[in-house]
């Protein structure tokens, strides 16, 4: 006998139309297959955006090792604090405080030298100062009887708060000590509150002042010995490679202005971003100033001393941008709807490029400068050069309205002929003028953009002659071995006495 469940789960409903075609109606799932379905939508996306953030975090740990390492320190550091708190004869000696050493470690340590000595030393003598001044005050307030107490603690967290906040707003405080002006306000309120009601105020004091001290003094060994992380060699290499990148867009600019061709193939796409690398100098101003900041708390490494000149390379950085306005500038230029004629454009071309050219010869002869740390035999005569490239442009410039009128008349249709004169009337010169402002705007441009490469060139000079740099032919041991070579250094020093001629 068939069960009547049986024959409901075979019927199926149908619903017939003219045409003799039928469809069958699937019944609607239940609430639980819904939920089910929905579920398992929402942990697949979650397992996506699991997947799509570790790929992110393997990308940028494959392209900056240097904060994969910065991690891996800071979990060493922590990893030795915490030994202070799970050894007993260490927790004895230190007692519950000893927290405040993991604390100390999470706060101040950095991912650059620089940036964790400049923590380290704030915290140690803002809790410190502020550690003892407080603990005057109490003994003051205990001597001065019960009723006395509570006034001249709250008086003094007034006044020492208010003073302190005060100094932050002045200008070498907030450079050099923000932070640490910051930490002794903290401790002077925290230190001075709680001493009202808790003992032993001396022995916490002292407990706290050691904890951080051995914080700090771990993330300073740590950050020093184990792949240290300098804010002034990072400081150095932005600094060349920005007049790199900026000797690119000068050179991309020129040469996109006078190619024929216009239409950029997909091969060519890296150019266009050279040309783009001007941006970089314009937008690192406080990366900069951070860097030079923090790169004067740091101790002598590598080839700098522990007084290097930091703050010229702010000046070299502010060079650098005078000329990246310019060049920005120039590419609104180049990148104009409206564009001079092509033949005027062909008699400046060759002059402009030769400009454009000198102009990348500099700055990257000063990058070497700053990278080597060595004074260059050869920059006198590349400026020399760009001068006499200026001197060319100007010329060409001159001989412009003479060399336009021939091809002005071709174009233009003749007026009746003057019967007392016997010339042509031709039409005005207003519009050959109005062809020639947007290259006049170009050439106006590049010969500024040489000025701003020399202020960039004295500022590199001021900076080989503050920190030191070595000439090049000091490098050269063998130099006086051989008969030949007196002869080519007076050669040379002729070539250089070539330029300061022109200038």
């Amino acid at each position: 006998m068939v069960k009547e469940n049986d024959l409901s789960e075979k019927l199926e409903w149908r619903i017939n139309f003219p045409d003799g075609k039928s469809k069958v109606l699937v019944p609607e799932s239940g609430i639980l297959d819904k939920t089910w379905v929905g579920l398992k939508g929402l942990l697949g996306r979650f397992i996506l955006m699991v997947l799509r953030f570790l790929e992110n975090a393997w990308n940028l740990g494959v392209a900056e090792p240097k904060k994969v390492i910065h991690g891996v320190k800071v979990g060493l550091t922590l990893f030795l604090v915490s030994l202070f708190y799970y050894m007993r004869p260490l927790y004895d000696g230190l007692g519950g405080n000893a927290m405040w050493a993991i604390m100390t470690v999470v706060v101040v340590f950095e991912s650059n030298v620089g940036a964790t000595l400049y923590k380290c030393v704030n915290r140690v003598i803002g809790t410190f100062l502020a550690g003892s001044l407080a603990l005057g005050v109490q003994w003051i307030a205990c001597k001065s009887g019960e009723t006395f107490e509570p006034m001249l603690v709250g008086v003094s967290v007034f006044f020492f708060a208010s003073a302190a906040t005060f100094s932050r707003f002045i200008p070498s405080v907030k450079t050099h000590f923000d932070y640490g002006t910051m930490i002794f306000i903290l401790t002077f309120s925290l230190v001075s509150v709680s001493g009202y009601r808790a003992d032993e105020v001396f022995q916490l004091g002292h407990q706290r002042l050691s904890t951080i001290a051995i914080g700090t003094s771990l993330c300073i060994v740590i950050s020093i010995l184990i792949y240290p992380i300098w804010s002034g060699t990072e400081l150095h290499l932005l600094i060349f490679r920005n007049l790199g990148k900026l000797a690119d867009s000068l050179e991309g600019c020129v040469t996109e202005y006078f190619e024929e061709d216009k239409t950029v193939p997909e091969s060519e796409k890296d150019d266009s971003k050279r040309i783009q690398g001007y941006k970089c100098v314009l937008n690192c101003k406080g990366t900069e100033e951070s860097m030079a900041k923090l790169a004067t708390w740091e101790p002598g490494h590598d080839r700098f001393n522990f007084r290097h000149p930091w703050k010229q390379y702010l000046k070299v950085g502010a060079t650098m941008r005078n000329c990246a306005y310019c060049v920005e500038a120039l590419n609104s230029s180049v990148n104009s709807k409206n564009q001079a004629p092509e033949h005027l454009k062909k008699h400046l071309r060759d002059a402009c490029m030769a400009l454009s050219s000198c102009y990348s010869d500099v700055l990257k002869e000063l990058a070497l400068t700053i990278e080597n740390t060595t004074k260059s035999s050869k920059i006198d005569f590349l400026i020399g050069e760009m001068n006499f490239a200026v001197q060319e442009l100007e010329d060409a410039l001159k001989s412009v309205p003479n060399s336009v009128t021939e091809p002005a008349e071709l174009s233009t249709l003749e007026a009746p002929i003057n019967e007392a004169n016997r010339e042509p009337v031709t039409k005005t010169t207003l519009p050959l003028i109005v062809e020639f402002l947007p290259l006049a705007t170009l050439v106006s441009l590049l010969i500024e953009i040489a000025a701003r490469v020399k202020e960039i060139a004295n500022a590199v000079d001021q900076l080989a002659d503050l920190a030191k740099f070595k000439l090049t032919m000091d490098e050269k041991p063998n130099q006086k071995k051989t008969t030949k070579e007196p002869t080519s250094d007076a050669q040379d020093d002729e070539t250089t006495k070539i330029p300061q001629n022109l200038r």
